[in-house]
């Protein structure tokens, strides 16, 4: 601060001085001029660095791009972790590892020994004595390595998430409301983590008073995939709201009625592809491979063969079967129905393209669904089938973030 403050008094001294002999020495007119030269150019500069931190705000739109990348990415991730787990489903891999460590799983067996002890211990837990007691140690090792890649690609996503936000939040791109988010969202990942080793612990009890097949529970099932939609739909929606700009719309009560419209619609998405756990959880796609009659009947006679009647929508796989095949029905009709209303509407051209697509994938995911009925659920086709759900999910968080209001 001293030395600006020198320099623009003795420029203003020189000023006054150069005032003063002007009339008595009127041969140095370079002198004076090249003085004041100097002091604007030094006025100027001083003015310039001044200003520079200013322009220089941290988080600004090129940060917000990096970070809806970055969201992006790791919604990928969670949807890997999806796809993976359903597979790990159906190939009847999930109960394969006993043990559920945080680093020492991360290294597989190694030696022949490491193996034989491996499967000396599923030996023990009740899907190998009821199941699996043929089983062999090569057959061993596919389940096992199904499970291992799920639970390592967990790990993977988690690092994708906490890493990140270590370096951002030190380099200052979060906003006071971005930091709350981020913290949740690695907060969810470490309790998606602890909920699918819950889930896993149901599958190795031992149930004596029961005679069926050893699953995991259908509930715990369902809250494992039911987090990981929604740190997934979480994950997408702050990612696309960071990337896209948002569309000036004219606020209309017809607007008004769309936005409402198409939140409902991504209301009942969500809860079709979370009743698709409970199918998966107790197998009720192998029971009425009928399609749209369940056996000979549009309403089983099964149908609520347990007592209580509320025990029914969560542990009668009849029941169960039902009620997503009305779910999904629903969830057709409702997007057939906002891609009809929304074609009557000016809408911003990506807006349109995004409700197009969700109705074309909609249409879609209902044929796969009843091909995976009607062939018995063969693992290639169920696995694209549970994928569908995310994609289609993942088209109705896109469709809500085109129709999201500008924020005042």
């Amino acid at each position: 601060m001293l030395l600006p403050s020198l320099r623009t008094a003795i420029f203003c001294g020189c000023r006054s001085a150069g005032k003063g002999f002007q009339h008595s020495n009127q041969r140095s007119p370079p002198l004076r001029q090249w003085l004041v030269r100097r002091g604007q150019s030094t006025i100027t500069a001083e003015a310039g660095s001044s200003s520079t931190p200013a322009a220089v705000t941290v988080p600004n739109a090129a940060t917000n791009r990096i970070l809806g990348r970055w969201l992006l990415g790791c919604s990928g991730l969670v949807v890997g972790a999806v796809v993976l787990g359903g597979v790990t489903r159906l190939t009847e891999s999930g109960l394969s590892m006993v043990d559920w460590h945080l680093v020492r799983e991360m290294k597989p067996p190694q030696t022949q020994a490491e193996w034989e002890a491996e499967f000396s211990k599923y030996q023990q837990f009740p899907e190998f004595k009821i199941m699996n007691h043929d089983m062999t140690l090569p057959e061993f090792k596919f389940i096992f390595y199904m499970e291992w890649g799920h639970r390592m690609w967990g790990r993977l996503v988690g690092l994708a998430y906490i890493l990140p936000t270590i370096y951002f939040w030190k380099k200052g791109y979060f906003t006071r409301s971005m930091k709350g988010r981020v913290l949740g969202l690695c907060g969810f990942v470490f309790f998606q983590g602890l909920l699918g080793w819950y889930m896993v612990k149901s599958g190795l009890e031992e149930k004596p008073e029961s005679h069926d097949i050893p699953r995991v529970s259908q509930y715990r099932l369902s809250a494992h995939l039911g987090s990981a939609l929604l740190l997934y739909c979480a994950s997408l929606w702050t990612g696309l709201n960071l990337l896209l700009p948002t569309h000036k719309l004219t606020e209309t009560r017809r607007l008004t009625q769309l936005r409402r419209f198409a939140k409902g619609t991504g209301g009942l998405v969500f809860l079709t592809a979370l009743s698709g756990a409970f199918v998966a959880g107790l197998d009720a796609g192998l029971v009425y491979n009928s399609f749209p009659k369940m056996g000979d009947r549009w309403i089983p006679d099964d149908l609520l063969a347990f007592s209580p009647a509320l025990k029914n929508f969560f542990e009668n796989p009849t029941t169960v079967q039902f009620d997503h095949r009305i779910l999904a029905i629903s969830s057709l009709t409702a997007i057939t129905g906002l891609y009809l209303f929304s074609r009557r509407m000016v809408l911003p051209r990506r807006a349109k393209i995004a409700i197009s697509l969700l109705t074309a994938m909609a249409y879609g995911q209902v044929a796969l669904g009843i091909s995976t009925l009607l062939l018995y659920v063969p693992t290639p086709l169920a696995a694209t089938h549970q994928s569908g759900s995310v994609a289609l999910l993942s088209l109705a968080i896109w469709v809500l973030s085109e129709l999201r209001k500008v924020p005042k």
